[in-house]
């Protein structure tokens, strides 16, 4: 909605769903291709949007996306493809096909009435794209709100931790940024999780030199919603100065996450919840009950006492992976010590 409103010169408090759904908004704006990269929540979401919008999306996957998440973005009318390359050249490349879409849109703006508009709709920023990712993050933040929100509904005014995981940090941000503002004099601790192999925001801290870090190669994990490897910029702003622990996992801390969530003790809800969101509970469970980790307890001050938020941010996106990992008990927990967190 931000977007178009910017394109038709109109302000955004206009673009309520109604007029965007309608037949008057479609001759009034023209056509939209909106170009995006994903491992599939964001894309999906893209999709959605462009065909209740009457727009076009193209989304591309990297290589090893599942044919579940693949099928989910196609049935939105989506032309989906996948590419033999990684998450962060999927994002160069969806840009560059945008950028080229808008400039042949404006040759042939010229020659028709109807203007193809064409942009890109990333959860990452880089030098020179902030404004959409800034939005996309604001749209995170209503997440943190409605659980600020719940929590004071369970007398619970402020958690003492927050965990969330990261892929470029975008999510990240936005909840860190969201509760260090909220409790400004008492901010909670947080801790950011990311896996082993696209440990980008954990690179940047070890390297405590306050600038980002990018980790290369095919980014191999189960958790294929954090499988990126070059930060958010805007988000690791925030990050690096509010982050009380960046953790690096194996996937075997989010698959005993998936399981506990799956089969909770006796009187808790279930929760089913894909391997990007189940992580933080496997790295709790870790820090609380492997004394590998007591250093980390102690420095976060984890006690009976305290009270730790998390969000998981995907249900059973892939069926046939998450009954490999709560039904067969794919990726055992590893009894041999990890990479220090």
């Amino acid at each position: 909605a931000r977007y178009i409103a910017g394109e038709m010169g109109r302000d955004v408090s206009e673009m309520n769903y109604n007029y965007l759904t309608s037949e008057a908004f479609r001759k009034e704006f023209g056509q939209a291709t909106f170009f995006t990269a994903t491992d599939g929540n964001h894309g999906r979401g893209v999709a959605w949007a462009a065909n209740k919008l009457g727009q076009k999306s193209v989304v591309h996957m990297p290589k090893g996306s599942s044919k579940s998440r693949f099928d989910n973005i196609a049935k939105e009318g989506a032309k989906v493809t996948i590419e033999e390359v990684n998450y962060d050249d999927l994002v160069r490349m969806a840009a560059a096909e945008a950028a080229k879409a808008r400039a042949e849109a404006a040759q042939a703006a010229a020659e028709a009435a109807q203007t193809e508009h064409g942009v890109i709709v990333q959860d990452t920023a880089w030098e020179g794209y902030e404004e959409i990712p800034s939005w996309i993050m604001q749209g995170y933040g209503t997440m943190a709100n409605e659980a600020a929100d719940q929590l004071r509904q369970c007398s619970v005014n402020r958690p003492t931790h927050v965990f969330v995981q990261a892929g470029v940090g975008s999510l990240a941000g936005a909840v860190v940024g969201y509760f260090a503002n909220l409790f400004p004099n008492d901010p909670p601790k947080f801790v950011v999780m990311e896996a082993g192999a696209a440990d980008c925001l954990y690179q940047g801290a070890l390297a405590n030199d306050g600038k980002p870090r990018i980790v290369t190669g095919d980014l191999k994990t189960i958790m294929a919603g954090l499988a990126c490897g070059e930060p958010n910029t805007i988000s690791w702003d925030i990050l690096r100065n509010h982050v009380s622990a960046f953790i690096s996992c194996p996937d075997w801390v989010s698959a005993k996450g998936m399981r506990m969530l799956s089969s909770p003790v006796k009187g808790d809800p279930r929760v089913v919840s894909g391997e990007s969101g189940a992580v933080g509970m496997g790295v709790l469970d870790a820090i609380m009950c492997d004394d590998t980790y007591k250093e980390l307890r102690d420095a976060l001050e984890l006690d009976r006492h305290s009270r730790v938020l998390m969000f998981s941010t995907e249900g059973n996106t892939d069926p046939e992976k998450y009954r490999r990992v709560v039904w067969d008990g794919e990726y055992p927990t590893d009894d041999t010590p990890q990479k220090p967190c």
